[in-house]
C-alpha cells in the first residue's frame, strides 16, 4: 500500500507526462531544425550497362534555374570525382534521368560536345561502340559522359567515365596486328 495522500500519485504521474511531452516537442522541433540545414537533393541520373549502373546527383544544380556560364564552366572542368562504369563492346549503355531533368529536356555530351540532339523522354539507350569510335571524335578507352539540363539554358550537369572493358582493349589490340 502506499502512503502518500490521496490524488498525489496521480499528480506525479502527470508531471512525468508533461516532461515527456516537452521532450518529445524538443526531439521534434531540433529534427526540424537539422532538417533546414541540409541542402535539397538534386534530381539523379543513371547509366546503366548490362547489370551494372551507376547514379549520381548533379555536379553543378542550381535548384532548377539557369546556370550562369561562369559557375557551368568551373563544374564542367571538375570531373575527377565522378563515377565510372565499364562498358564491354557489344553492349548497349543506357541514359536515365528523374522526370524533373526530362521535362526540361536534356542532351547528352561526350567529352564536352554535343553527342544527341535535346530529348524530353526519361530515357534513351546508345550501343557502346559509338562511344569509342573515331568518326564520332570519342577515341581512347575512357571518355567523359555529361547529361545536361535544359533545352533553353543550362540548368543542370551530371558527369559520368565510359571505361573500355579490358576484353575490348585486347580485341581492338588482336585486330591492329
Amino acid at each position: 500500500m502506499t502512503t502518500l495522500p490521496r490524488g498525489e500519485a496521480a499528480s506525479e504521474h502527470s508531471a512525468v507526462r508533461r516532461r515527456r511531452a516537452v521532450a518529445a516537442a524538443g526531439a521534434v522541433s531540433a529534427g526540424l531544425l537539422v532538417l533546414t540545414a541540409c541542402d535539397k537533393p538534386t534530381p539523379v541520373a543513371t547509366i546503366t550497362v548490362g547489370s551494372s549502373s551507376v547514379n549520381d546527383e548533379a555536379i553543378c544544380y542550381n535548384d532548377g534555374d539557369k546556370l550562369n556560364t561562369k559557375s557551368l564552366g568551373k563544374c564542367a572542368k571538375n570531373t575527377e570525382d565522378v563515377k565510372s562504369i565499364t562498358v564491354g563492346q557489344d553492349e548497349t549503355v543506357r541514359f536515365g534521368v528523374d522526370p524533373e531533368i526530362a521535362d526540361s529536356g536534356w542532351v547528352i555530351l561526350v567529352n564536352g560536345r554535343p553527342f544527341i540532339d535535346t530529348t524530353k523522354q526519361t530515357y534513351t539507350e546508345i550501343p557502346s561502340n559509338a562511344f569509342f569510335n573515331a568518326q564520332y571524335g570519342t577515341q581512347g578507352d575512357t571518355n567523359t559522359v555529361s547529361i545536361q539540363e535544359g533545352a533553353k539554358g543550362v540548368k543542370g550537369l551530371w558527369t559520368f567515365k565510359l571505361k573500355q572493358s579490358e576484353s575490348w582493349k585486347d580485341a581492338m589490340k588482336e585486330s591492329l596486328s
